[in-house]
């Protein structure tokens, strides 16, 4: 396998002298070309600002990120605008990423634009239906969509950009059973139908073991465990990771089933 994506000795502190909060603590790892690899801790355990922090949204105190062979540690302006292109998000919450007022079509306009309006609508389609979406959406309004279809819209929208790397911060959190098992469906088609290499992250052992084909553990900023999701499930080395999958009781008997 070869690695897209780097994070060498990242830190994050907030504050300064006796003030100061470690928020994340030398914390390396790799992602590779067309795999699921997922952050699961509880919250306050980092993962997020992780995550925040290889979006170019949040500074970073010490340590490198190179993505696709290159340092983009410290971008700005066109080098940081060229990285949001090949490097997406989904978020936690869909709805507040929409704004009510605006149909779907005219909230993904912003996105065709940026790859040309006949470029964009070809890719527009496309994206739709990679997540199992009709054009016809685009005349509808947010609200009359569920949580799903919007967090399925949200994907259809960073899809248009082509992304190398999705990444996923909590995004089937706010979700009902039956819609998160839709969400990580449709990660893992990514993965399979276009070789896309997605970072999941979120607070559910469980969701990292369904979807991923790697998982890394956090416990209050630090990465205590990694390893292939088979091995991380049946072969725990750390303590924590062993609480975590305590409080999955079905969790060993789930996995005899077939993941995607």
């Amino acid at each position: 396998m070869t690695a897209l994506y780097a994070v060498e000795h990242l830190t994050k502190t907030f504050g300064r002298g006796k003030t100061a909060v470690q928020a994340v603590k030398d914390v390396s790892f790799e992602l590779e070309e067309a795999q699921v690899t997922t952050i699961v801790g509880e919250s306050g355990s980092g993962k997020s600002t992780v995550a925040r922090m290889l979006l170019g949204l949040m500074p970073v105190t010490s340590g490198t990120l190179r993505f696709d062979g290159r340092d983009v540690t410290h971008l700005k302006g066109r080098d940081r605008a060229a990285y949001w292109r090949q490097v997406q998000a989904v978020f936690q919450d869909p709805f507040s990423s929409f704004n009510q007022f605006f149909t779907v079509g005219k909230l993904l306009a912003r996105s065709m634009r940026l790859v040309g309006r006949e470029v964009g609508r070809q890719r527009l389609e496309e994206s739709l239906g990679h997540v199992g979406m009709t054009p016809d959406v685009l005349g509808r309004y947010p609200h009359e969509l569920s949580g799903g279809q919007r967090q399925r819209v949200m994907i259809a929208r960073a899809l248009m950009m082509q992304p190398k790397l999705l990444i996923a911060d909590e995004a089937t959190s706010m979700l009902d059973a039956s819609l998160r098992v839709n969400i990580l469906n449709v990660l893992t088609d990514l993965r399979d139908e276009l070789g896309m290499t997605v970072l999941f992250i979120t607070h559910d052992i469980g969701q990292a073991c369904y979807l991923a084909d790697r998982v890394l553990v956090m416990e209050h900023g630090s990465l205590v465990e990694q390893g292939p999701t088979d091995k991380v499930i049946f072969q725990p080395e750390h303590e924590y990771t062993k609480r975590l999958l305590a409080d999955v009781p079905k969790l060993h008997s789930a996995m005899d089933l077939e993941r995607p």
